[in-house]
């Protein structure tokens, strides 16, 4: 039967319609022009700090009910497993159709179980979360040299090992970065990093240069936002992603070319709203990025 061009168009606009319904219509119908190219979004639970003790399992249901496809764990009270070993984490992980990729932990104690029990939960990085501002440039460079054999021991198990920024590896001692160092004194394939964006730029620095100055080497990131009229204590400076000075669609364009893999949003402090509150605001945000 043939059709005029009306009647094609008409026909095709309704099939056109339809297909918006299927998985696939993402790939025939305009992008979002702020797709930045982030397949899943994580959540650092440390964000809900005075939450997570109370109801693991509540709490961990509510993060995916908000959207989030990943989480980066902690060492709190009740371990970085929550109560639950191991196994249990990651299946209760898995029924809320989550995963758990990474873990911040106290490196200085037990790590090798960690690390095995890592791999048992499926992590791809068990990551240092402080080292502290410190007076001179030894004490980051046998850090770094801790790191290695850190990432020896990750590696033994199947995983990765990173270390995690705040401001202070940011801030010259005796004319160089702490940060600078460690990355060039440890070994690309043991160590790699998590760039805490917020304190790049607590710290005044650039966040797409240091991306760019170490392509492939910050894998993990915190998307934590800097609140446009901050305080002096820069702890309490965190707000709502979206809400900062933060240029997220900027930062985030940059980190996925420049090789990020993780995107783990993370908030310390919660000006006029709740931790669970915040996060449900920051993944509805970070959706326009997927």
């Amino acid at each position: 039967m043939k059709h005029d061009r009306r009647t094609f168009i008409k026909e095709f606009g309704i099939a056109a319609a339809g297909l918006c319904f299927l998985p696939s219509c993402r790939s025939i119908l305009p992008s979002n022009p702020d797709t930045v190219g982030i397949k899943k979004i994580g959540l650092q639970l440390y964000t809900l700090r005075d939450d997570m003790p109370k109801d693991p399992k509540g709490i961990l249901a509510q993060v995916a009910q908000a959207g989030y496809h990943q989480i980066e764990s902690y060492e709190g009270s009740s371990g970085i497993w929550w109560g639950m070993g191991p196994k249990g984490f990651r299946q209760y992980l898995s029924d809320l159709g989550m995963e758990a990729v990474s873990a911040h932990c106290d490196i200085g104690k037990d790590f090798e179980r960690k690390a095995e029990e890592a791999a048992e939960v499926g992590l791809k990085y068990l990551v240092c979360p402080w080292l502290g501002k410190q007076p001179n440039l030894d004490f980051y460079r046998k850090a770094a040299e801790d790191f290695n054999q850190k990432g020896e021991i990750c590696r033994k198990y199947g995983i990765r090992f990173a270390y995690h920024n705040h401001a202070y590896s940011f801030e010259k001692v005796g004319g160089t970065y702490p940060q600078d160092l460690m990355m060039k004194e440890t070994d690309p394939a043991l160590v790699d990093f998590e760039m805490d964006m917020y304190w790049v730029h607590a710290a005044h620095e650039n966040i797409n240069h240091w991306l760019e100055k170490y392509k492939g080497r910050f894998k993990l990131c915190h998307i934590k936002d800097y609140s446009k009229n901050p305080g002096q204590d820069d702890g309490l400076n965190s707000v709502d992603v979206g809400k900062g000075v933060i240029n997220w669609k900027d930062a985030l364009t940059t980190a996925v070319n420049t090789g990020m893999k993780y995107f783990i949003v993370e908030q310390e402090a919660y000006p006029g709203t709740t931790p669970l509150e915040a996060i449900r605001a920051n993944a509805k945000y970070m959706m326009q990025f997927l």
